[in-house]
């Protein structure tokens, strides 16, 4: 008989916001199925380390994070406590074997489509003949796991999952392998999910997929996502509905038309272009050329004009030239992104530019990221400096390390990837999760920008 009462687990999310809120739900559903849930690795009996697996980088974390894990699970820091490891997420969907002939010190490998069976695998773990299962086989992706209310992370604002998978299939890109094609979750239960978080008195909803713009086409063959948009505006308690990773052909007169008229969605959008030059965006395999690239921002620009606009874009592709990467450099100092995201290209195996001709040397891949960030700076400090003196709604979400500032969001910032705003309180306390009015002060060489509540 197993005493889950008695058994902590702790739950690790690497990765991205998706994998947040799958490894919340694993938590949730563990701590509902008695089990104690743990802040630390260093006090669990079980740690479950959610991975990501997209690009070599996040490969070296997961794989440095499973080994960290091992060093407490054999006491080579002095701890005994931890004695199981289980893998979950992009990692362990795409490489299963051989996390478990090369790591001897997982236990269990779960992949994308078996989040829900996470409580299952922790059993089989202290089941008396021992003969757990050591490898759970399911197709990429799925969303049977989603809960409409989890325990949430988060403090300020609540990640809300829309969606799983991918539609699109660029040629560097291994998310359809490991998380499976485009699905769309039912606007109902986001919808219901969305009152959860209103409940436990979150006032910001993020809407996070792949792909948020395509939000219901694959069901309706229509998209979704501006009547998404309008129902949940409608759920008292949410103020702020924040649409990320979206993509040009998504973004239509409809979603902009509900973005500028009803005032709880905010003005921005993350729209990761990936290049600036169309013979690489063609090898990519994007939708997008340059000319369509341009029309959108300004169709955006002039229905929206305070909008705030974030981009990714991925050098060192296969064939990439100087003169290509130049066209790139040129149209980030025409298209002036607020925020922006670069990359190099990281070889994905099983993708249709693993094995392209004219891979880009490492050091001229890490020189061009460098450049384009050099080229970004000035664009993203002027879009910065430029919000000085502006009156803004701020979302506190934590306070500052010198106990005397505030760390909160306009509609302006995201999470995690954008900069801050210190917000100094004129009269009383702010509450975390609180939303104020702030007059914007000041802005720092690294685009923080400091406030104070009005």
């Amino acid at each position: 008989m197993i005493n889950r009462n008695e058994i902590s687990v702790s739950v690790v999310a690497l990765g991205c916001s998706k994998n947040l809120v799958d490894a919340e739900c694993m938590s949730t559903k563990l701590r509902e199925a008695g089990y104690k849930i743990s802040d630390s690795s260093d006090d669990s009996e079980v740690v479950v380390i959610n991975t990501c697996g997209f690009i070599e980088a996040a490969k070296k974390e997961a794989i440095d994070t499973i080994l960290k894990a091992g060093d407490l699970k054999y006491g080579f820091n002095g701890s005994h406590k931890l004695k199981h490891i289980i893998v979950t997420g992009c990692l362990s969907q795409r490489y299963p074997d051989d996390i478990l002939a090369q790591m001897p010190e997982v236990d269990i490998v779960l992949g994308t489509a078996d989040y829900g069976s996470i409580v299952e695998a922790v059993d089989s773990l202290y089941a008396e003949d021992k003969n757990f299962k050591k490898k759970y086989e399911g197709k990429p992706g799925g969303m049977s796991h989603l809960m409409t209310d989890r325990d949430i992370s988060t403090s300020g604002y609540a990640w809300l999952k829309i969606g799983e998978g991918c539609i699109h299939r660029c040629a560097f890109c291994a998310i359809p392998l490991i998380r499976g094609p485009f699905v769309s979750r039912p606007m109902d239960e986001i919808v219901a999910e969305a009152k959860a978080i209103a409940d436990k008195g979150y006032k910001e909803i993020v809407l996070t997929a792949q792909d948020t713009t395509n939000y219901g086409i694959e069901l309706n063959k229509k998209r979704q996502l501006p009547e998404l948009l309008e129902k949940l505006s409608e759920i008292e308690g949410i103020e702020a509905i924040r649409v990320l990773y979206g993509y040009m052909d998504g973004i239509d007169e409809e979603l902009l038309d509900v973005m500028k008229n009803n005032p709880k969605v905010v003005h921005y959008l993350d729209i990761p272009i990936q290049h600036g030059c169309d013979k690489i965006l063609k090898a990519m395999r994007r939708r997008d050329t340059v000319d369509i690239i341009t029309k959108k921002l300004e169709l955006i620009r002039s229905r929206i004009p305070d909008i705030i606009i974030r981009t990714t874009v991925l050098v060192g592709f296969p064939g990439e030239t100087e003169e290509d990467f130049e066209e790139l450099l040129s149209n980030l100092r025409r298209w002036k992104f607020d925020r922006l995201g670069c990359f190099a290209y990281s070889p994905e195996e099983n993708t249709p530019a693993f094995d392209m001709p004219d891979q880009v040397d490492e050091d001229v891949k890490k020189e061009r990221v460098r450049r384009v960030y050099e080229t970004q700076f000035p664009i993203a400090l002027e879009s910065s400096k430029s919000r000085v003196g502006t009156e803004v709604k701020v979302t506190i979400d934590s306070v500052a390390d010198d106990g005397i500032f505030y760390i909160g969001r306009s509609y302006g910032e995201a999470p995690d990837d954008d900069p801050v705003i210190y917000v100094a309180a004129s009269e009383h306390e702010l509450d975390i999760g609180g939303r104020y009015d702030v007059r914007i002060l000041e802005c720092s060489d690294s685009f923080d920008l400091t406030g104070v509540t009005i």
